[in-house]
């Protein structure tokens, strides 16, 4: 009966309070489809760049010609400077500049060792790499060809030029994402990430109104004393509602959207739903740890925020400083997207995942040793704004 008391006084919370509409159903939804709505082709195409041709021989010109024909490069603007150009690129208008000097072809043929330049703005990485890859292999794919171009004109025929030039072939294959989707890796991680730091809000701040507007020894009365009761039953609505939204969201990456599942549902299914246990015991701990509304609502923010680099979603753990990679294994997140690389994309057996699923447990269970501290500061309600 004390169960179902406090149950239905969460249930009336949640219904009564827009904010948590809001934070239920809105955000995460809006995320949800403004993330896989900017990732609908796969991999950004046709990212802005300008072209400075400073030479104006055949050659610049062909340079151009094969460079506005790449699929992944606009050329939107032909500048007649590097500080023009640099304008652009500081205001937005472009990302990068490809810059082909004075005298380009005269030099070259000459052997003089001509530079061709190129800038990308590393400040939005993506588009930023995608246009330093476009350009590094048009400057290499220039060089090949004018070295072909004299090797011909003195006697020597293709087949000779080709293994001087290209000695060995590379047949390079994307296991399991051949046509190098981006959205495939990027959609499956930072979606839970923004799932996570969700739960990781409200589930904070459900537990410091209660602190905050004294309420918090009622609840406790209603639960006879039983911290783990009113816990329990306090969050359990928003257990179920995330627990939905956790299902809604594999349904509309896999289902809805095609993304590749190579390994089994029943796993992924069961991983969503230990992701938002994991991540009610984590937001709980640290409630526990920081039993005030505005301490704990900006640690579990900056830790949510946190987790879009340093769980290995942008950058490799292995590459990072061991000081900063061993944060990326306090948060529920990074054995989420483990979990997806091993049964989605791998389609291994469950056994290769095991350990992660007993991280999730971990996080389960954590609240349990700072249960006495919470039940404590519910006892005696100080709220410090």
């Amino acid at each position: 009966m004390a169960f179902r008391s406090i149950f239905m006084r969460s249930v009336l919370q949640i219904v009564r309070r827009p904010i948590y509409w809001v934070a239920f159903f809105i955000l995460p939804l809006f995320c949800f489809m403004l993330l896989t709505s900017l990732m609908e082709n796969g991999l950004p195409s046709k990212v802005p760049a300008a072209m400075i041709d400073r030479d104006g021989s055949q050659l610049s010109r062909k340079i151009t010609q094969n460079l506005s024909g790449m699929q992944m490069v606009d050329l939107v603007e032909d500048c007649n400077s590097y500080t023009e150009a640099r304008h652009l690129m500081q205001e937005g208008s472009i990302f990068g500049y490809f810059l082909i000097p004075e005298n380009f072809e005269r030099d070259l043929m000459s052997g003089r060792k001509p530079v061709i330049t190129f800038y990308t703005n590393m400040t939005y990485f993506v588009p930023a790499s995608i246009l330093f890859k476009t350009f590094k292999t048009t400057a290499l794919y220039t060089k090949a060809g004018v070295v072909m171009t004299v090797l011909e004109s003195v006697g020597a025929t293709a087949d000779e030029v080709t293994p001087l030039l290209l000695p060995i072939n590379i047949q390079a294959r994307g296991i399991h994402n051949p046509g190098l989707n981006y959205a495939i890796y990027l959609c499956n991680s930072f979606i839970p990430g923004v799932l996570e730091l969700m739960i990781f809000l409200v589930t904070c701040f459900s537990l410091g109104q209660e602190i905050k507007y004294g309420t918090s020894r009622k609840l406790l009365m209603m639960a006879k004393g039983s911290i783990v009761r009113a816990l329990a039953a306090k969050l359990l609505p928003q257990t179920i509602i995330w627990i939905v939204i956790a299902i809604f969201m594999e349904s509309w990456l896999f289902k809805i959207n095609g993304y590749p599942v190579y390994g089994s549902w029943f796993w992924l299914t069961v991983s969503e739903i230990m992701f938002v246990l994991a991540c009610q015991g984590w937001a709980i701990f640290f409630f526990g740890v920081l039993p005030n509304l505005r301490l704990s609502l900006s640690a579990c923010a900056l830790l949510g925020i946190l987790a879009f680099s340093i769980a290995a979603f942008s950058f490799p753990v292995e590459s990072m400083y061991p000081s900063i990679g061993i944060f990326s294994w306090i948060l529920p997140v990074r054995y989420n997207l483990l979990i997806y690389i091993d049964q989605a994309l791998n389609g291994v057996d469950i056994y290769y995942s095991r350990v992660w699923f007993v991280a999730y447990i971990v996080f389960m269970i954590l609240p349990f040793t700072l249960l006495w501290r919470i039940k404590k500061e519910m006892l005696k309600p100080v709220y410090a704004p």
